[in-house]
């Protein structure tokens, strides 16, 4: 048996099915397209679904993928066993209703035996029990010896979830100690002892089953086969877990030299080791795939991964932020096989970077309330953190519940998993309950999406706006109907259209269907999951049937305003990268006829200069006249002349690449200009963050451009009216009225300073004594919390043992001070504490140290009651 590299394995295992007449796709991004069932993909056929359940025609019938994928059901094993990974990769070859069981079953003996030359008398072979096609295949075209054959039930080899496509599989397993077993029973029994381990899954996709529990066997069935990379690489390789296959080891090794500590001495700090190993593979592929840290969905998922290889590294005593240097060794090892990972690899780094040190300032909070809770634990004799507190750690400051275990031991104490087991169940409950539930393999079951996969549309709106069409099928409330009657709303669809469905970031196409018995007026068009292109419409008049004939007649005043905004959505991409850096890339786009939105990743807002030099830029190239040529090329041929995609979008082998000249050139499918000096003027009217890492430019072109461009002028000219001057003079007369204010406000500000002092003779007044301490309250009125301060300051320093209470409505809302002196402080006055309580009265809150507290308050009416109910608060706290 050869000691293979997993690099070397992937690409052994890719070449072989290739071999076999198999398209070679690329892994496909960690965020599902079309499938709202699913968080991150997780399995190697997740992103393939549409072209199992008949949704969407594959490229070709035979594909095979080696698919990056992210688990995190099992995350608290993560570290703690030798097999569990929240990033693996997953090899599989799948047919769409060609090859079957016969040919499936020799291929991968052939791989096993032939190509990887694992030995045949350490193979098992698992198969559904009562699959005889199976079995006779395995002993008949292989030379799998028949006693090694195990007939296993449907918890174990048959494939179902729920209603719809499912079947018997067979697995090939491996015996890592020679044990030669000879019954099903020593079978399972091993493999629970993880003595003997699954390779390969070959699911047999033959039967459909109803909702009444039938299986009805499928005309066309499918293939759907899967294995773990890792896995195969520990075997290959003659290891026992998958941190130390070579390229998972190499970055182990990284994180024992960056943390100093070494590997294989001390079981909890192999556990950290794992971990961080684990995590920031996961972490890498996640930013890649335009995944950021949030607070929910996958972005959540990503923080928590991040936050808990922080923490580990904090535990192996790590200080300062080192993730982002680890992912060096993660990029180095993958690049080949995902080069989309070392051309964003500064990006990847820097949102690493940004995110830890924004941990790092959090942390030492948790620990504080951790070390708070444990004070509590001490005082109370209770050895058991409550678990909602445990939750509260984790969910709010990422402490993972191991490491809240782990300081808790320190001392002895342990933590209430019980009652934390049941906070993350409704925690993941909430999660599930957020997330849109859809049927068997996450296609929406939408009759839209049933449109027959052998009816298309030709799109010709790139040259015409108005052409004949013949109509093929009609959609009438969630059902197909015959023909569509005056009033009725419905989808369309025709053999051709001149209409662009929404795609892209680009709205759909409105305008006219119509005829001599008909007219309708089509309101938007979009694409189902096929691709198919469905005309929404609201019948005017008259009635349309299938087969009909009809005039396809496109808006052509809102198409040229999308198009100008589309192709300045061009300009704008291109000048970001050019003013602010490479690493901007687009995070999404929208384009309608009235304004363009374009989200892109950048740290930091984009100053007002930068705006300007980049509307500059786009203006330049609007007046520069260029004309915008249209290609149609290979996929590579399009890489190779430098036209932007976005990593995460797959594109057929023959790509539409869009120019501006030589200053922009984009894979694109929407619709442009035919020259920038169309678009006529760029305006920028809006910057803004919208996410961790995100912008979003808001803009305007041509009329749209102008008339906001106009408005701006009509606020101005109206200010120089106000203002009695002309618009050059409205800045230097805003700053002389500005200075006039601000010594307005100075004089105010004194005059209040000396009512409030006006004010001291008459709460020196108010004086009471309780013990030898004497208390000061007052309410003011239209006093600031400055004054407030200043006056209650200058009455406590006139006597040793004093507290002083005052109270002033403003604006509708209340402020509330106390101040003690030091002595009154060592008598047990805690100004925090009385100022939280009297606040409650006026339907506030607030608190403060013992000597100085404040707090605000919604209720002025009842600022004279709170103020007055100073005393008993005090009494009570010097007895």
């Amino acid at each position: 048996m050869e000691n293979l590299g997993l690099n070397q394995i992937r690409e052994m295992y890719l070449s072989f099915f290739e071999s076999k007449g198999h398209l070679r796709l690329p892994s496909f991004s960690l965020v599902p397209k079309h499938d709202k069932s699913l968080l991150l993909i997780n399995a190697g056929m997740a992103p393939l679904k549409p072209y199992f359940t008949g949704l969407q025609v594959p490229p070709r019938k035979r594909v095979t993928t080696c698919q990056k994928c992210i688990r995190t059901g099992d995350i608290e094993n993560v570290g703690k066993t030798s097999r569990h990974g929240t990033f693996f990769e997953m090899l599989g070859n799948f047919s769409f209703g060609d090859y079957f069981k016969n040919e499936v079953i020799p291929w991968a003996w052939e791989f096993i035996t032939e190509v990887l030359k694992l030995p045949k008398d350490r193979l098992y072979v698992t198969i559904y029990l009562d699959d005889d096609e199976a079995y006779d295949i395995w002993t008949k075209k292989t030379d799998m010896n028949p006693s090694r054959i195990f007939r296993l039930g449907k918890e174990d080899n048959f494939w179902e979830h729920g209603a719809g496509p499912c079947g018997p599989c067979s697995e090939i397993h491996y015996d890592k100690e020679g044990l030669n077993l000879t019954s099903a029973e020593e079978f399972v029994k091993a493999g629970d002892e993880d003595r003997v381990v699954e390779l390969w899954n070959l699911v047999f996709t033959q039967f459909d089953r109803d909702e009444e529990g039938n299986y009805n066997k499928l005309p066309n069935p499918n293939i759907d086969t899967g294995m773990g990379l890792e896995r195969i690489a520990t075997v290959m390789q003659g290891k026992n877990s998958i941190f130390e296959v070579d390229t998972i080891q190499q970055i182990l090794k990284e994180v024992s030299r960056v943390s100093n500590a070494e590997y294989g001495k001390d079981n909890s700090k192999d556990i950290s080791l794992r971990v961080i190993t684990d995590h920031i593979r996961s972490i890498t592929f996640m930013i890649s795939d335009g995944i950021l840290p949030s607070n929910e969905g996958r972005g959540y998922v990503l923080r928590r991964l991040l936050r808990r290889a922080a923490l580990h590294g904090k535990a192996l005593g790590i200080k300062k932020s080192f993730l982002c240097n680890l992912t060096d060794v993660v990029i180095n090892n993958s690049c080949e096989n995902y080069p989309e990972l070392k051309e964003k690899k500064d990006y990847i780094k820097k949102v690493i970077r940004l995110e830890e040190e924004r941990f790092s300032e959090t942390i030492d909070s948790g620990m504080e309330i951790l070390n708070s809770y444990m004070e509590d634990m001490k005082k109370n004799g209770n050895k058991v953190l409550d678990g909602s507190k445990a939750f509260k750690l984790y969910d709010t400051y990422g402490f993972p519940i191991e490491l809240t275990s782990e300081v808790l031991e320190r001392d002895n104490n342990t933590v209430d998993l019980k009652e934390f087991n049941e906070e993350m169940k409704k925690q993941k409950e909430r999660a599930r309950a957020a997330r849109e539930e859809t049927n068997y393999m996450g296609a929406e079951d939408t009759i839209l999406n049933k449109i027959p996969l052998d009816i298309n549309t030709e799109f010709k709106g790139y040259t015409d706006l108005k052409l004949t069409s013949k109509i093929k099928v009609i959609v009438k409330d969630e059902e197909m109907v015959s023909s569509l009657s005056q009033g009725d709303s419905g989808v369309i669809v025709a053999e051709s259209t001149p209409f662009y469905a929404e795609m892209g970031g680009q709205i759909g196409d409105k305008g006219i269907m119509s005829n001599d018995h008909f007219k309708a007026e089509v309101l938007d068009c979009k694409n189902n999951v096929a691709g198919k292109i469905m005309h929404f419409v609201r019948v005017i008049s008259g009635e349309i049937s299938l087969n009909d004939t009809v005039d396809l007649i496109v808006n052509e005043d809102r198409r040229n305003d999308i198009r100008k905004n589309h192709t300045a959505t061009h300009l704008l991409d291109e000048s970001l990268r050019k003013v602010l850096g490479n690493h901007v890339h687009q995070s999404g786009s929208y384009v309608d006829e009235f304004r363009l939105r374009f989200d892109f990743n950048h740290f930091e807002a984009v100053s007002y200069d930068k705006l300007i030099e980049i509307e500059k830029l786009v203006n330049e190239n609007i007046m520069k006249a260029i004309d915008v040529k249209t290609d149609i090329m290979s996929l590579d041929d399009a890489k190779k002349s430098g036209a932007v995609a976005l990593f995460d979008d797959k594109y057929s082998d023959m790509v539409r690449v869009v120019s501006v000249g030589e200053f922009s050139r984009e894979l694109c499918g929407g619709t442009h200009v035919r020259n920038s000096g169309e678009i006529g003027l760029f305006k920028i009217v809006s910057e803004s963050g919208i996410a961790a890492g995100i912008r979003r430019i808001e803009a305007v072109t041509g009329k749209s451009a102008i008339e906001y461009i106009q408005a701006k002028s009509g606020i101005i000219k109206d200010i120089s009216d106000k203002l009695k001057c002309s618009e050059k003079e409205i800045e230097h007369k805003l700053d002389i009225l500005s200075a006039e204010v601000k010594e307005k406000n100075k004089e105010i500000e004194e005059l209040k300073s000396k009512l409030a002092g006006n004010s001291e003779d008459e709460i020196l007044k108010s004086e009471k004594n309780i013990g030898d301490i004497k208390l000061f309250t007052g309410v003011l009125n239209d006093i600031d919390g400055n004054a407030l301060r200043d006056l209650a300051d200058k009455i406590r320093d006139k006597y040793e043992k004093s507290i002083v209470v005052l109270g002033s409505s403003i604006d509708g809302k209340v402020k509330l001070i106390a101040m003690a002196s030091k002595s009154a402080v060592k008598e047990g006055i805690h100004c925090g504490k009385i100022i939280k309580e009297a606040a409650a009265v006026c339907g506030g809150g607030g608190g403060g140290r013992p000597d100085m507290a404040q707090a605000g308050g919604k209720l002025p009416e009842k600022l004279k009651e709170a103020v007055n109910s100073v005393l008993s608060i005090v009494q009570k706290q010097v007895k």
